[in-house]
């Protein structure tokens, strides 16, 4: 591939697009800032005109995860904004959805050893995502009487270690005569809510 140098179009995202490729098929450690270069058809000096390293780069690849992850949350929380128990299981669907659309993105969040609070950008994207996880726990709450909810940060911990682990455990190397991530997360979190004494019906 030709280098176009400092004539590229937008070389700040190619290059984010460029490292998402890399760990994709790497994982974030598992490629240089050369290689990034080169992915995008520049030269690795062009890179330092955006990016003090690779993890500055990464960094704003997993920024960006969060922004898209925030929107698919908004997403699923709109047709289920009346009835808080639905738009609970929701948010857990999102995240299954997001760790498969966008492995790139989920890597570099999640898997890439970096501080969220690495940029401010990075922890303000980081925060967003996490409030809506909070919004559907919050409006949760309101279902339960106020002596046994217990604190709405406790309920959304719960849905996103729940939904993590389905992605980890089963959905990034999933078996063929395993059980489907979907029906994991929707029992586990079902079994959950009921143990609160909710239910769907």
């Amino acid at each position: 591939m030709p280098k176009r140098g400092y004539h590229h179009g937008n070389l700040r995202q190619a290059l984010v697009d460029a490292a998402l490729t890399l760990i994709e098929s790497r994982g974030p450690t598992g490629f240089t800032l050369s290689e990034a270069a080169k992915q995008a058809g520049v030269t690795p000096a062009a890179v330092y005109r955006h990016f003090a390293g690779r993890d500055d780069l990464i960094a704003e690849a997993a920024r960006q995860g969060f922004v898209i992850f925030a929107e698919l949350q908004d997403s699923a929380l709109g047709p289920a904004q009346g009835c808080p128990i639905e738009g609970f299981i929701a948010s857990g669907h999102a995240y299954l959805r997001f760790a498969h659309d966008h492995p790139g993105h989920y890597m570099a969040m999640f898997e890439s050893g970096l501080a969220l609070d690495r940029t401010p950008a990075l922890a303000e994207a980081a925060g967003r995502a996490r409030a809506r996880f909070d919004d559907a726990a919050t409006r949760l709450c309101h279902k339960l009487p106020a002596a046994n909810c217990p604190p709405a940060d406790l309920f959304a911990a719960h849905v996103w270690a729940l939904s993590h682990g389905i992605v980890e455990l089963f959905a990034r190397n999933p078996r063929a005569d395993g059980p489907a991530p979907e029906m994991l997360l929707e029992t586990a979190l079902t079994t959950y809510l009921h143990g609160l004494g909710l239910s769907r019906d």
